[in-house]
């Protein structure tokens, strides 16, 4: 007889660098999915890490295998840790997403690190991990897989928005779950904003004061990638190409580049929910804290924006990568081809056995 009750570690680090992400969750079935989250907490990365981090896309391959077999042994270090903090001893699995190093779908090419076997045998544990390179191959992009979780978990919302590295919005469209990404946001905002000494841009104050460059604004909003139709997913690859080098040719001071970013980012998020009327928009993500950020995007649309409780505005896709562990281990439908673009919906990730 099937499960209905599943102890679960979900984890994840996302492109904005902010950490690891770990929460301890019960899922239970019975009819529909219910969660609670027991524990959660994020794990700052070390200096080193973090440098090496976010420099990924230009090691060789080499380089990156290697920085793989590190990264896994320090993850399966800090998802140790976090058992032993919480003492927990009834885990069903280890569900991870690892740390995307390279994200070319076009080029059949997707790669997280730590999602080695060698996470299991370290942790003693379960682990479900690895879940965008199976999409990849049956012609997906890999990206956006968080919207299995909007839709089996928060299904009463019109508008699933995600506000991180990277700005993803989820919804049913004639009864099929469509997702993708919208725009960069915490990984331009915080790599300008760390030129003046600060990892992010707290409530967007520093934003807030500048002035909006409106030949930058009006170019960052002509970019070709706006105009395609999902599946579409972005990657820092796309950021490196394309954002960076076209901000930094106005050679402008940081509040306005943020300033004129946060304006352009809540344009292309309007956009997108401003197809539908009169919505409700599920908010989380690290964006949510930026509250200039998220007046500007209300002030472009005319729908009810709801936060929800931290835990959750934090938590949702270590959250989610969590329950998209748990239907492999049912090997039911984690990723949807109306999401990704893949030949058909499946069940993907690897389980690994210690």
């Amino acid at each position: 007889m099937e499960k209905n009750e599943y102890n679960i570690i979900g984890v994840m680090s996302g492109t904005s660098l902010d950490g690891i992400d770990l929460v301890l969750v019960k899922f239970q079935f019975n009819d529909f999915w219910r969660f609670e989250i027991i524990h959660c907490e994020t794990v700052s990365y070390t200096n080193d890490w973090y440098n090496v981090l976010k420099k990924l896309v230009s090691f060789s391959l080499e380089e990156l295998q290697q920085i793989d077999e590190d990264y896994t042994i320090y993850l399966a270090g800090i998802i140790e840790n976090f058992i032993k903090k919480y003492d927990i001893n009834n885990i069903d699995a280890v569900c991870s997403h690892g740390h995307t190093a390279l994200h070319q779908p076009e080029k059949k090419l997707t790669y997280q690190i730590g999602n080695k076997p060698v996470l299991a045998r370290l942790l003693k544990q379960k682990v479900v991990c690895n879940f965008r390179v199976g999409d990849v191959e049956l012609g997906g992009q890999g990206a956006p897989l968080v919207p299995i979780g909007d839709k089996l978990l928060f299904a009463n919302y019109d508008y699933c928005l995600n506000l991180g590295g990277f700005a993803n919005i989820s919804t049913e469209i004639e009864e099929n779950r469509i997702a993708y990404d919208v725009c960069p946001v915490n990984i331009v905002l915080n790599h300008y904003v760390n030129k003046l000494g600060f990892n992010y841009d707290d409530g967007g104050k520093i934003a807030s004061t500048g002035i909006i460059n409106q030949e930058l604004l009006s170019q960052l909003n002509s970019i070709a990638f706006y105009k395609e139709n999902y599946p579409k997913s972005l990657g820092l690859e796309w950021v490196n190409k394309y954002i960076f080098p076209l901000i930094n040719s106005f050679n402008l001071e940081v509040k306005d580049v943020l300033k004129t970013v946060v304006e352009h980012i809540s344009i292309q998020i309007s956009s997108e929910i401003n197809k539908k009327n009169n919505a409700t928009v599920l908010v989380t993500g690290g964006g949510v804290y930026n509250s200039y950020l998220i007046n500007r995007i209300k002030a472009h649309s005319k729908h009810t924006i709801i936060i929800p409780k931290n835990e959750v505005i934090e938590y949702k896709e270590a959250l989610i990568f969590g329950l998209l562990g748990v239907l492999k281990l049912r090997e039911q439908v984690n990723c949807l081809k109306s999401v990704t673009g893949a030949i058909k919906d499946h069940s993907s990730g690897k389980i690994y056995i210690p």
